[in-house]
């Protein structure tokens, strides 16, 4: 099967299933001399693992990741890093009885189609459970570039199902299970409860930001910033839709009100994203994601088996009623993965591009 492979001179190879004995990822490319170990990767996958809340999938998996490769005595070597996660909480009972029917909203028609049989047990290679070694992958970059730019990656959500979510502060986002910017989650927990209970799912919407990225970082033509985020963005599972700065909410918008001013003491807004013509402003990178509603519920839905019969298929098993919940960490790693091959690629070609001018400022707000 292609395409498990991200990023070219930063690449991310992801292997594995959900209820096989392990997933995990290999690394090549990352810069040697880096200072890493487990204790630098796990908060990350502590923040997207599964059971940690009564609104997420109840799958009790510790995601404790392992570096089986490319690190002596505390650094990274260069060569390729092997990262594992052993898979302990499968319940593969639980699909057994939909092996020979496709649940809807789900890749199982497509991959019997394509490869001729599929792995049902959880989803098999296209559980989102595969996004953890994403996010250990993420948590190595996000660590390089924090020391080498200061560069910060940061994300909360912003709607889940009808519930609008409003912004207070950052500081919220760690202390709640849904990552939301909001002191009293109260309001959001109710609406979970009820959305359990009624044996359905709802989509979500997350914000992600990064803060000091370099200027310059991006190529035209197909290469661009912006569209190497939305690429990756689309390969985390159950995303719909993609939004770099305004994104749809520029069609309303005015000319005169989009374009972003430039002073002397920094832009005047971001209604681009932090990326103009693909190539990064210095200013946040501001992305939105959609989240499509979980297809993994327990409310019958219609369908067909591999003979063409109709039939009806009940999800049984342990799932999230909206995936979004354990998204951000998700959406953050993939962001840090798309600058940091991006950073590799400028330092290789730009390296040596001086301007006496100053960087403008990201912000004069």
């Amino acid at each position: 099967m292609s395409g498990n492979t991200f990023g070219t001179l930063f690449a991310v190879t992801n292997f594995g299933e959900s209820h096989g004995p392990a997933i995990g990822c290999v690394i090549d490319g990352c810069p040697p001399g880096l200072a890493l170990s487990e204790a630098d990767i796990q908060p990350d996958l502590d923040r997207r693992r599964p059971g940690t809340s009564r609104h997420v999938t109840q799958r009790n998996e510790p995601d404790a990741v392992q570096i089986l490769s490319g690190v002596y005595q505390g650094q990274t070597t260069g060569t390729p890093i092997c990262l594992l996660i052993q898979n302990t909480d499968q319940r593969s009972k639980d699909y057994g009885d939909i092996g020979q029917r496709f649940r809807p909203g789900h890749a199982d028609y497509t991959y019997w189609r394509k490869y001729g049989l599929r792995d049902p047990r959880g989803g098999g290679r296209s559980s989102a459970r595969l996004t953890a070694p994403m996010v250990a992958a993420g948590a190595v970059a996000k660590k390089w570039l924090a020391e080498k730019y200061g560069t910060t990656f940061r994300g909360c959500m912003t709607q889940i199902g009808d519930e609008v979510i409003g912004f207070e502060s950052w500081d919220h986002v760690p202390n709640n299970a849904f990552f939301a910017p909001v002191a009293d989650v109260s309001r959001l927990e109710a609406y979970m409860d009820a959305l359990r209970k009624a044996g359905d799912s709802c989509g979500a919407r997350l914000r992600v930001v990064a803060s000091s990225v370099p200027v310059g970082l991006g190529e035209p033509l197909f290469d661009k910033m912006d569209a190497d985020i939305a690429y990756a963005m689309m390969g985390i599972n159950a995303v719909k839709g993609v939004e770099i700065g305004a994104g749809f909410g520029s069609v309303t918008q005015r000319g005169t009100t989009h374009g972003d001013s430039l002073s002397p003491q920094g832009f005047r807004s971001n209604n681009a994203g932090g990326v103009l013509g693909g190539i990064t402003t210095g200013q946040d990178l501001e992305v939105s994601v959609a989240i499509k509603p979980t297809s993994s519920i327990i409310s019958p839905r219609e369908t067909i088996d591999i003979d063409g019969n109709p039939t009806e298929i009940v999800t049984k098993g342990r799932h999230d009623p909206c995936v979004g919940i354990r998204a951000t960490p998700i959406a953050e790693a993939m962001l840090a993965l798309v600058v940091m091959e991006h950073v590799l690629r400028h330092r290789a070609q730009c390296a040596d591009v001086v301007l006496a001018q100053p960087p403008i400022k990201a912000s004069s707000l």
